[in-house]
Order: structure tokens, then C-alpha cells, then sequence
């Protein structure tokens, strides 16, 4: 594979983007459709937009540096390799039914609590323990990527996912729930047997080659073999205690998972917003003191990657005082860890100013204009490809869905469809998101197994036109009943 293979298809994407903003004309909607014409992107813009991506989005590549450093420095911990060992020695016979288990967990994890982005703590954990178990980065990929990006597609309580979808179509969050079980559960049906057909395929080979006198290896599993020393720390034969690690991953999931749950805004729940007010306004002899020492802290179910930061960076903080790691070997360790993750943090940026283009440039509702134009009113073939636009233009949830469903509303005069039309652009964001250049967990993860973005493609759109049909017929159904 060729070097830095994902940062050049996002950099292509980029030119595409400067490319439409030229051929299309910008419009954008405000109450009314309004056209501007064509407003065409520079040459310095390429150097200038990059900038404000960073000033917006920079918060995303800190977090992916952090992690990085996070890694870095229990790589310098022989009981981490330990654990690892242990873990994937105990799965290694049960290996599919584990890898099964892994992906209903991160979907589920995703779609209640909309965490796509702060699971990328637990990816290299993840990656590592299946590589071990003798699974090749094809397979890491799909299990990590496959199973975030179904749970975003069934989407049930994440309200941070949909708070646009919800508030624009002025649906509720529970409304067509249902739907949305079935479709995570038949993504995730698919996704499984497609991951497990390709190791049968792949053991399969292996069992054939074994039998012929041939050394050379098939080029697929050249393509997908891991280097375990890219992404495991060196065997050890230390008798390092492995429990506080094994503490330290616990207390971090189920922190991540308490705080990101959307309390207040899918379930009506206010005891952590309460909680956080009484102690960070508890005073001792009129002084403040937890509001001083805490700061600026937000109550569980509103946490940000800001949080998650500081919560990695304590923990592997006091990892590093039990295992006495001393201070400038951790520091070391970190930055060589954060090098590691350097060109993710680059492709985040780099896909964040497609986002930045898109919105300096707004030429997409001009093609969704033409797509809603070809049908009266609500349709969902139309309504599903401008959701792989919407999705392939703005990067994030949020965005993809402030740009086609305000528009979409005001010329959708069934309201009764609306609830449909939520789950359409749901479904078919999370589906986009599994192929998209512009996918930030997806070329990320690509970039960090050292995966092609055309090996990625080749092995998966089969999957996706799987996903893609099913889905039709599913939103087929809904406008049919």
C-alpha cells in the first residue's frame, strides 16, 4: 500500500469540493429558496479554510492526539501488553461470536448515546485484542468502523445525533422507535455475516495453501496482514499486575458512557444537571471552594471530548504513579504515542474543511432543488440520495442535516411524513458514512491500520448496497402503512 493513501483521497476530495463550487451555483434557504449565483472558491482559500477548520474543529484532532499519547504511554506499561495477551487468549476459540458481541456493543453504545467520537478511545484497545486473536486489520477495520457507523444509522436516544432532525420536522425522539430497533438490528445482522463470510473466506485460503507446496502468500491476505509490533506494545515476560488497567479501562467506559447519555434531552432526567449545581455552588464559610476547584464542569449528559481528555489524562496519570513510570519517560512516551496519531489529526482537518467549504460555497441545495423537483412532495428514492450527498458534503450529523431537511420541510406539506423522513436521513447518513472520503472515523481508522481507501472500497460496497436496499425497502414499507 501506498503511503499516506488516505490523506491524498482527502486532499482529491478537497479539490472536487473547490471544483463544484466553480460548475454549480451557490443557494442557500431562509424562510425562502435564495440563489446567489456562483460563488467560487480561490487558491488561497485552500490555505486560508484549513485555518478556520482548525479554530472550529481543532478540538477533534487534540482529542485524537491525546489518545495517541494515551496509548503512548501504556505501550510503556508492560502490564497493558499482559492484559491484551490475556484478553485475546481467552476470546482466540470464541473469536467470531466475540467480534459479534464487540460490534452489538459499540452500535448500541453509539445509537443510545450518540458516542462515535469519544469511542475512538477504546478503537487501538479494541484493534489490538483483535489482531492478537489472529484476525487481520480488514476485519479490525469492520468490526470498529462497520459497527459505529450502524449505530449512528439507528439512532434511538442520541439526542446530540438528531437534536436537528428532531427540532426542524418537530418530531420526537421516540417516535417511529421501532423502526429504528429494526433497522440497527438488521444493519448489524448484515454487517456480521458479511464480516464473518470474508474470515471464512480468508481461512479457507489459508487451509488451501497449507495443503500446496506454494510460499507466496494470496494478495489479499498480503493486503490485510498486520504487523503486530504497529499495534501492540513488545511481549513481555514481567508478572505486572494487570487489574489496575483492567480498573482503569472500566471506570473510563462506564464514566464515558454515564456522560454522554443525553439525561435531559431523551429522557427528561435533570438529577445530573441538579447534582452538578449543588456542589459546584456549595460554599464553606461563604467560599465557593468545588466551583473553584472544579471549574467550569458540566453535569453528566452534557460532556464534551474536552472531558474526556481530562479524564484520560488523569487516569493514565495515576496508571503512571502504580507502575512507576517515571515522569519524563511518560512525557516521552506520550509524544511518541501523539506522532503516532499525527496524520488522523491531519485527515480530521483536512475533512472539516470539505465541511468549511461546503458552507462558504453552499452549492449542495442546488442539487438537492433538482433532486426533490423530479417527484411531488415526499419520496423516498430522492430523499434517500440526497441524503448520501447531505452526508458526503458536511461531515458531521448536525450539519449534513441543517443543510437539505429545512428546505425538504418547506415543500413537504405532509406532516404525517415527517416522522418518516427523520428516520430516512438517519439511516442513510450512518450507510453514507461507512464508504464517504469524508468519513472522520473511517479515514481515520483506514489511515492508523494503514488500509487503502480503494482496499476499503473493493471489500465493502457490497455491504453498503446491502445496507442501502434494505433500507429502501424498510422506508418503502413505512410510506406504504
Amino acid at each position: 500500500m501506498k503511503r499516506h493513501n488516505t490523506i491524498k483521497v482527502v486532499l482529491i476530495t478537497v479539490l472536487v469540493f473547490m471544483l463544484l463550487s466553480w460548475i454549480l451555483p451557490a443557494a442557500y434557504f431562509q424562510s425562502s429558496y435564495v440563489e446567489q449565483g456562483r460563488v467560487q472558491m480561490g487558491l488561497f482559500d485552500l490555505f486560508t479554510y484549513p485555518t478556520t477548520a482548525l479554530s472550529y474543529f481543532g478540538y477533534i484532532a487534540l482529542f485524537i492526539l491525546v489518545v495517541g499519547g494515551f496509548y503512548g504511554i501504556l505501550n510503556k506499561i508492560p502490564a497493558y501488553r499482559i492484559l491484551l495477551d490475556k484478553i485475546a487468549k481467552s476470546f482466540k476459540k470464541r473469536g467470531k461470536i466475540v467480534l459479534s458481541i464487540m460490534m452489538v456493543l459499540l452500535a448500541v453504545i453509539t445509537s443510545i448515546c450518540g458516542l462515535q467520537l469519544g469511542l475512538i478511545i477504546f478503537f487501538p484497545f479494541l484493534i489490538a485484542v483483535i489482531l492478537l486473536m489472529g484476525y487481520d486489520k480488514l476485519v479490525a477495520a469492520l468490526t470498529v468502523v462497520g459497527s459505529t457507523m450502524l449505530g449512528i444509522a439507528g439512532t434511538t436516544f442520541a439526542y446530540a445525533n438528531t437534536s436537528v432532525v428532531l427540532s426542524t420536522l418537530s418530531v420526537k425522539i421516540t417516535s417511529n422507535m421501532l423502526v429504528k430497533i429494526i433497522i440497527l438490528v438488521v444493519g448489524l445482522g448484515l454487517l456480521i455475516f458479511n464480516t464473518i463470510r470474508y474470515i471464512n473466506k480468508m481461512e479457507k485460503a489459508s487451509k488451501e495453501r497449507k495443503k500446496t507446496t506454494k510460499k507466496t502468500e494470496s494478495k489479499e491476505e498480503s493486503t490485510f496482514a498486520a504487523k503486530l509490533d504497529d499495534f501492540v506494545p513488545a511481549a513481555t515476560k514481567s508478572k505486572a499486575k494487570v487489574w489496575p488497567i483492567a480498573v482503569a479501562f472500566s471506570v473510563i467506559f462506564v464514566i464515558m458512557i454515564m456522560a454522554f447519555i443525553s439525561w435531559s434531552g431523551a429522557f427528561n432526567i435533570t438529577a445530573f444537571d441538579q447534582a452538578t449545581t449543588s456542589v459546584t455552588g456549595f460554599k464553606i464559610f461563604g467560599f465557593n471552594l468545588f466551583g473553584k476547584l472544579l471549574g467550569n464542569v458540566n453535569a453528566f449528559g452534557s460532556w464534551t471530548l474536552a472531558e474526556l481528555m481530562a479524564t484520560m489524562i488523569i487516569f493514565v496519570g495515576l496508571l503512571m504513579i502504580i507502575y512507576k513510570v517515571k515522569f519524563n519517560e511518560g512525557l516521552q512516551a506520550f509524544i511518541t504515542g501523539a506522532k503516532r496519531a499525527l496524520e488522523p489529526a491531519v485527515l480530521v482537518i483536512l475533512i472539516y474543511t470539505c465541511l468549511v467549504i461546503a458552507t462558504y460555497h453552499p452549492f449542495q441545495l442546488v442539487i438537492y432543488k433538482s433532486l426533490f423537483s423530479i417527484t411531488k412532495g415526499f419520496n423516498v428514492f430522492t430523499s434517500s440520495i440526497a441524503a448520501i450527498f447531505a452526508g458526503l458534503f458536511n461531515v458531521d450529523p448536525l450539519y449534513t442535516f441543517q443543510s437539505v431537511l429545512p428546505y425538504l420541510a418547506s415543500i413537504v406539506s405532509d406532516k404525517a411524513t415527517y416522522k418518516i423522513i427523520a428516520v430516512v436521513y438517519q439511516a442513510m447518513y450512518g450507510v453514507t458514512m461507512l464508504i464517504a472520503p469524508t468519513s472522520v472515523i473511517l479515514m481515520g481508522i483506514l489511515s492508523y491500520l494503514g488500509i487503502s481507501y480503494k482496499d476499503w472500497f473493493k471489500n465493502v460496497w457490497k455491504l453498503v448496497l446491502e445496507l442501502v436496499i434494505i433500507m429502501l425497502i424498510i422506508f418503502t414499507i413505512l410510506v406504504l402503512i
